[in-house]
């Protein structure tokens, strides 16, 4: 994968169009934002949540940090597609919130709409590096007609995921 900026991997630095393996990045940032990503999703579901400020805070400050790395490995018109889903996925996103607080006894309206802001936005975060190490998996990248094939596959399974969540949620 070539990088779009400049940026410092495991004390080592790379510049804007150095090779990186896909094996540098991508453990690093699933774990990391499991991590965060699930203190996120606990501390806003728990039922000793902190303030919503601490909240936006904590999570916000991450999410703020994660997007200038996605700008500097996978490039302005990677991350701008990422929100553009976004925008499109919210269906997505609820069903799966939905169903992981179901598994807590617990619904997507027990909360405010401010309060899924953080949790959100960890899943999108989290689902735009599946779908970029699914294309580097597949090494689809370069080849035109196999990225199409690989997105497809990765929409209709997206689909068939969130779909079966929502029905079992409602179950």
């Amino acid at each position: 994968m070539k990088l779009n900026g400049d940026i410092l991997i495991n004390n080592r630095k790379y510049t804007k169009g150095d090779e990186v393996p896909w094996r540098v990045i991508y453990p690093f940032f699933f774990v990391h934002m499991l991590l965060f990503g699930g203190s996120g999703f606990f501390m806003a579901y728990s039922n000793d949540a902190p303030s919503v400020a601490f909240l936006y805070m904590h999570g916000g400050f991450a999410i703020v940090i994660y997007t200038i790395f996605y700008l500097s490995i996978f490039g302005r018109d990677e991350v701008k597609w990422m929100f553009i889903n976004a925008g499109l996925g919210l269906l997505g996103i609820y069903s799966q919130i939905g169903w992981l607080l179901a598994l807590f006894d617990k619904e997507v309206s027990d909360y405010p709409v401010h309060v899924h802001v953080i949790p959100f936005l960890y899943f999108v975060l989290y689902t735009f590096l599946i779908r970029q190490a699914v294309l580097d998996l597949f090494k689809a990248r370069e080849d035109g007609i196999k990225t199409k094939r690989v997105e497809y596959s990765y929409i209709a399974i997206s689909m068939l995921i969130y779909t079966t969540s929502y029905i079992l949620e409602r179950a």
